[in-house]
């Protein structure tokens, strides 16, 4: 896929909601969400952001390229840990606000702490938020084990 085509516009709602133009919403800050699920299995990976660049070059290579909020620069997942995400599927949602890939994950997992998942731990709901406080503050529970250790990969 080559850089040369445009995104559609969006000053038509029912177009950008029900035509075909790919017209994805940029927020304020230039920046898209992206939600990152395990093709095979519907797992969820991680949530992300692109920016446009990093949309075109996920859409041209075929594998996963996010805007590092924190660096302030283009991430090709897996670039540094071998961990790449293959793109197998793209979707949006209805308002074009939101980018779903479903990737096939290479290596043992995607969190940069060691887990499969950046979804690792899970949060109390109902009277197991006060049961399991500790000082007053809720507490996470793991629900599963490291994939990998960090420190021999980054």
């Amino acid at each position: 896929m080559s850089d040369t085509y445009t995104f559609g516009g969006r000053a038509d709602r029912k177009a950008v909601e029900t035509g075909n133009d790919f017209a994805p919403k940029f927020g304020a800050d230039g920046l898209i969400p992206v939600v990152t699920q395990d093709a095979a299995s519907g797992a969820v990976l991680m949530v992300a952001y692109m920016n446009e660049r990093a949309l075109r070059e996920t859409l041209a290579r075929g594998e996963a390229v996010y805007y590092s909020r924190s660096r302030d620069t283009l991430w090709h997942k897996g670039a540094t840990s071998g961990h790449v995400q293959k793109v197998l599927g793209a979707r949006t949602d209805c308002d074009q606000d939101v980018i779903l890939l479903k990737v096939e994950q290479v290596g043992p997992g995607c969190c940069h702490a060691g887990y499969a998942t950046c979804f690792y731990r899970e949060i109390p709901l109902g009277d197991a938020v006060a049961a399991t406080a500790r000082d007053g503050v809720a507490q996470l529970t793991p629900c599963e084990e490291r994939a990998y250790d960090p420190d021999d990969v980054y």
